[in-house]
Parts: C-alpha cells; sequence; structure tokens
C-alpha cells in the first residue's frame, strides 16, 4: 500500500466514522497512531460560554467597557446616511425643510451652506466615531493578550501538576500544541464570541430601528433575513466545531512524533530510520490536510449561501423600493437612505454567518483546552495537609505493607514492603531489572501513592503532607540525566533559586565537575544545549550530582548515579557522595555492586518484594541471592 492510499485509505475510515457519529480521531485512526488524549465532552455552545466567562476573571471591566466604547461608536457610524436623505431631498432639489424640523433646529435656508454643514457634520461624527472605536478596539486587544497569558499559565500550571502517567501520554509536543494553538486561541474568542457579535447586534438594531421609521413593510422584508441566520448555524455551522477539534488533535500528535523524533536522533540515523519518520510525518500531515479541507469546504458552503441571499435580498428590496418611489410613496432620498442603512443591515449579518465558523475552531480549541483542565492534579492536598519545616525534619522514612500498581495495570510491581529507615542511614537497593527498586523510590520522592499502605516521615503520613513542601526536601540522581537548554550554571543552580556563584563553583568541585567546566568555551557561562547534547555522559551525570549537592536535601535518591562514568572519576565521585550522604537519608540503587559496599543496609528486591537485607559484609558470609550477584558481577 503506498502512503497516499495510506493517507486517504485513514480518511475514508474518517468520514465513515463522522456518518455513524462517532468519536472520529479513534475511530478513523484504526489502530494506527491513536491519539492518547483525555475522553472528549460533549458540551453545549451555552456550557462552552459560560465557562469562558469563568476565564475572563480579572479582565471584565476592561472588556465591559471596551464593548461600551463600541456601542458608541457603532452608534455614531448609524449617523451619516442620514445626511444622504436630507441632501438629495433638501439641498440637490432646493425643496425646502419641513417646518417641523427648522422649529426645533436652525439650519441655513441656503442650499448650499446646508451642504457644507452636512458636510462638517459627517466628518465630525466620523471622526469622533474612528477616535472611539480605536480606543475601545486597543482595549478589547489589549485584554485579548492578557487573557491570552493568564489562559496559559492556567492550563500550563495544572498540566505540570498532573499525574506522572498523564504528562507522558501528553508528550512535549502535545504539550506545545496545547498550549500555543488551544490555550492561545481562547482568547480569540474575546473578538469572536463578544466584541463583533456585540457590535453586529447594535448595528442591526439600529439599523432595523431606521428602517421602520422610513418604511415599516421595507423592514419586514429585511427581517425574512433573520431565520436564515439561525437555521444555518444550528444545522450547518454546529457541525464544524467537531471538525476543528479534530484538526486540532492531529496536529497535536504531529508535533509530538516531531518532537519526539528529532530529540532521539541518535537512534533514528542508527538504525537509519530518517526515511520512516519523514513518511511517518508526511502521513500525518496528508491525513490533517484532507481534514481542513473537509473544514474547509464546510466554511464555503455556510459563505456561499450567504454571497447569494444579500445580493438577491438587497436586489428584491431595491425593486420594491424604487416601485415605491414611482408611485410617490416614498422620496428618493428615502430609498436612498435605506440602501445605506440596508447595506448596514446586512454586512453585521454576513459577518455573524462568516465569522461563526472561525468561532467554531477557537470553541473547538476551548473544548480541549477543559478537557485538559478536566483531568485531576496528583495528589491534591487534604484539608488538613501541612507544610514542612526543612530545618526541623529529622529524615526518618517508614514503608509500612507497601503495594503497587501502576495505573491502568493489573500486574503488582511492588508487595508488602516494609522498612524502617533511620535518618542519615544509607540504603541501597539492588536486584534484577523489573524489581521494583525505581518504582520504589518514586513511591518515596511521592511521584506515586501507594495502591495500598502508607509511607511516614517522622511519623506523619505523607498523605498528610503538601506535596510541593516533601519534596522541597528531596535531590535526585538519575542514570538518565536530565539538563536544561541553559547555562552550565543555571543547570547547577537549578534546585537552589538563592544560590550565588560561587555556591555553584563549590558544588561543582565538590562534584569533581569544576576542572572540566573551566576547560569549556565560556566556562560556567557556556551553554550546554538541549538536554546537555554538548557535553559527554560522565560530564553530564556530574552536572546532575553538582545540582543535588547544591540543593542540600534531607533525603537523597541515587538512581545509578555513577553508571556513566569512567573509573578515575568514579571513583573521585565516591568520595564527594561520601560527604553529600552524610547525615542525609540515603537511597541507593546501584546495578554496580562495588560502589554500595559502604552502605549501612543493602535491600535485595526480587519481583516486587524484598527477599534479603544486611549489611555487604553480612550477605557476603552467607550463602545469599546477594552474594551470588556479586560473584556474578566479579568473574
Amino acid at each position: 500500500m503506498s502512503r497516499q492510499t495510506s493517507s486517504r485509505r485513514r480518511f475514508s475510515e474518517y468520514l465513515d466514522a463522522i456518518r455513524v457519529k462517532s468519536a472520529p480521531s479513534d475511530a478513523a485512526l484504526a489502530g494506527q497512531d491513536k491519539l492518547r488524549e483525555t475522553p472528549r465532552h460533549d458540551r453545549s455552545f451555552y456550557t462552552l460560554l459560560r465557562e469562558f466567562l469563568k476565564l475572563l476573571a480579572g479582565h471584565r471591566k476592561m472588556i465591559a467597557f471596551s464593548l461600551f466604547t463600541l456601542s458608541i461608536s457603532t452608534v455614531l457610524k448609524l449617523v451619516p446616511p442620514a445626511a444622504t436623505k436630507i441632501a438629495i431631498d433638501y439641498v440637490f432639489t432646493g425643496r425646502p425643510l419641513p417646518e417641523s424640523v427648522t422649529s426645533r433646529i436652525s439650519l441655513p435656508a441656503n442650499p448650499r451652506d446646508l451642504l457644507i454643514l452636512l458636510a462638517v457634520t459627517v466628518i465630525a461624527i466620523s471622526v469622533i466615531e474612528i477616535v472611539i472605536h480605536v480606543w475601545g478596539r486597543w482595549l478589547a486587544t489589549k485584554s485579548t493578550k492578557l487573557v491570552q497569558m493568564s489562559v496559559r499559565k492556567r492550563v500550563f500550571d495544572h498540566a505540570v501538576r498532573l499525574p506522572l502517567h498523564r504528562v507522558f501520554q501528553l508528550k512535549s509536543g502535545g504539550v506545545t500544541s496545547i498550549l500555543r494553538e488551544d490555550a492561545g486561541g481562547v482568547a480569540e474568542l474575546i473578538f469572536s464570541m463578544l466584541y463583533n457579535p456585540w457590535r453586529a447586534i447594535i448595528q442591526l438594531l439600529g439599523s432595523l430601528a431606521v428602517l421602520a421609521w422610513v418604511d415599516w413593510r421595507l423592514l419586514l422584508g429585511s427581517l425574512i433575513l433573520l431565520p436564515a441566520v439561525y437555521i444555518t448555524h444550528s444545522t450547518w455551522i454546529s457541525r464544524i466545531r467537531p471538525l476543528q477539534r479534530d484538526i486540532r488533535r492531529r496536529r497535536q500528535e504531529i508535533d509530538s512524533h516531531a518532537t519526539e523524533a528529532f530529540g532521539g536522533m541518535r537512534v533514528v540515523r542508527t538504525f537509519g530510520r530518517q526515511r520512516s519518520e519523514a513518511g511517518r510525518f508526511t502521513r500525518g500531515n496528508h491525513l490533517m490536510a484532507r481534514q481542513e479541507l473537509l473544514a474547509w469546504w464546510r466554511m464555503r458552503v455556510v459563505e456561499t449561501v450567504w454571497s447569494v441571499l444579500i445580493p438577491l435580498a438587497s436586489a428584491g428590496l431595491l425593486i420594491y423600493g424604487g416601485l415605491q418611489v414611482l408611485q410617490g410613496e416614498i422620496t428618493l432620498g428615502d430609498l436612498m437612505m435605506f440602501l445605506f442603512y440596508l447595506a448596514m443591515l446586512l454586512e453585521p449579518v454576513a459577518v455573524l454567518a462568516n465569522s461563526a465558523t472561525q468561532l467554531q475552531s477557537s470553541l473547538a480549541g476551548l473544548d480541549r483546552v477543559l478537557d485538559l483542565m478536566a483531568d485531576p492534579q496528583e495528589m491534591l492536598p487534604a484539608p488538613h495537609a501541612i507544610s514542612l519545616d526543612p530545618q526541623t525534619v529529622a529524615g526518618r522514612l517508614t514503608l509500612r505493607d507497601v503495594s503497587f500498581q501502576y495505573p491502568g495495570t493489573e500486574t503488582p510491581v511492588l508487595q508488602d514492603i516494609n522498612l524502617e529507615v533511620e535518618p542519615g542511614e544509607t540504603l541501597a537497593l539492588v536486584g534484577p531489572s523489573g524489581a521494583g527498586k525505581t518504582t520504589l523510590c518514586n513511591l518515596i520522592a511521592r511521584f506515586y501513592d501507594p495502591t495500598s499502605g502508607e509511607i511516614d516521615i517522622d511519623g506523619v503520613n505523607l498523605k498528610d503532607i503538601r506535596v510541593e513542601s516533601y519534596r522541597e526536601l528531596l535531590s535526585i540522581v538519575e542514570q538518565d540525566i536530565f539538563l536544561f537548554d541553559g547555562t552550565v550554571a543555571e543547570n547547577i543552580g537549578y534546585g537552589a533559586k538563592s544560590a550565588t556563584l560561587e555556591d555553584i563553583q563549590e558544588a561543582a568541585r565538590a562534584a569533581n565537575a569544576d576542572h572540566f567546566i573551566q576547560e569549556l568555551p565560556d566556562g560556567y557561562d557556556t551553554i550546554i544545549g538541549e538536554r546537555g547534547v554538548r557535553l559527554s555522559g560522565g560530564q553530564r551525570q556530574r552536572l546532575a550530582i553538582a545540582r543535588a549537592i547544591l540543593a542540600d536535601p534531607r533525603i537523597l535518591i541515587l538512581d545509578e548515579a555513577t553508571s556513566n562514568l569512567d573509573t578515575e572519576s568514579e571513583r573521585l565521585i565516591q568520595d564527594s557522595l561520601a560527604t553529600l550522604t552524610a547525615g542525609r537519608t540515603c537511597f541507593v540503587i546501584a546495578h554496580r555492586l562495588s560502589t554500595i559496599t559502604d552502605a549501612d543496609r543493602i535491600f535485595v528486591l526480587e519481583q516486587g518484594r524484598i527477599v534479603e537485607s544486611g549489611t555487604h559484609h553480612g550477605l557476603m558470609d552467607q550463602s545469599s541471592r546477594y552474594r551470588e550477584m556479586v560473584e556474578l558481577q566479579m568473574s
């Protein structure tokens, strides 16, 4: 099957899913690159409007004032066309103004002077209208940017507090898509849902009032268009939002895959998968392009309908008005004024019809933002949760009957773990891959809560402590080091906001990193690239250890912290780690068993259970599983 055929087939399945009103983005994928997202919610327009208004908290006064200025400018815009009737009926024809008008307002009797007065009045009103309109639009635009920043911040703050398994589902590129496209587009609803419709409503009502004054029968003819607006919005335009939502989801998937491919470019090139990744990227874009074309055609149907209705309505009303002039029922000035106001009446109708398609796209983005915001955050604090003072925490950890299985799985990873860890004690966790060592440390770091059992620190259950407060006590050095695209100093000082350059340098020296840092082009100001790609594995690991040293934690987790170091660097780092672990509760995961001989206690895990524990010498004196592992490594 060719790539183009594959894209066409998936799009065909997508159309079939739409016809049966199932979830198209899942059904249409047919098991290929299925998006992992929160379940979609069927929200009505009024539900979305209510949620959108909640997001405007703190900016409503500015938006309301911009709508007030818009009302004034729109009403002023309705005044100049009335000058057309006066000019035609009383200036160009020379007819005197009605006594009912001259008795109230002093106007020039000379037609030339009256024409100049009309022109000056129109210019003055137009200038005032423009100034007020620009002012109000500036306020609306400013509100849009403020709301955009506010919504993006709220979405980001919520996303970084999601459970880890949910964060891993989103992927970095997917989160970027939601923040940039969806959260950023929500603010555009200020114009498409509030500002532009409000202007259209004011202009519509004002035009209708003038038309009713000219000829109520002409008004009835104009009102025929209004039901057409309702019908197209309720039966056709509402179908566009699900398409726009699916397009946004597809764009999120493409961004996620592209981010993933470039993040793992070494693997991609090692296995010669450049062409394959490019093909996957192209197929995803082909499918999205087909979805966008489908939405484009549906939007064009609406625009085409109104492109036909408006000229027909204008022509019909022109014929009727012209006949009224010929029969002497209304004046030529009345007809010309009517045509001006008819155009002003049809303009907002057309704007409402055409902008409704863009509105549905923005509502789709709001829908996806609300889906993400509906995801429960990790470990929300209980009403009675407390915050810890790092200076008073001893670091005694107790695990009682702890078992754990990852969300969405049925097999326990840990079973019936019982530990009593004294303050300042160093514990080593060893065992085969998949035994549960890293999972146990994840529970201690409270990245997850136990499925059953409980973990206490200094006698307080971790669930009764605010998670941010507890994690201030922690520092973790993992095998898979993550560094940010910044300077060396910024990465070392990441865990200590108030650290000075001297503090950073001292931590680097303790981690045996100062020597190679000084040899970098800009020393501590050297940019290391995304994930530290410009450094070797050992250099990255030493920066991570320096970062942990500077954080000065009460509880330290070392997950294969010296695995990427050469023998000489490892020996130097072990001396630094001895200083780092002194007086701190420390958990060490190590496959290289020679690095944990000085641990206070060693625990051997197999299949999620602790099968042995003791000191290095004690376990070596026994015919133990630990001894077998050591002898196997030595051989």
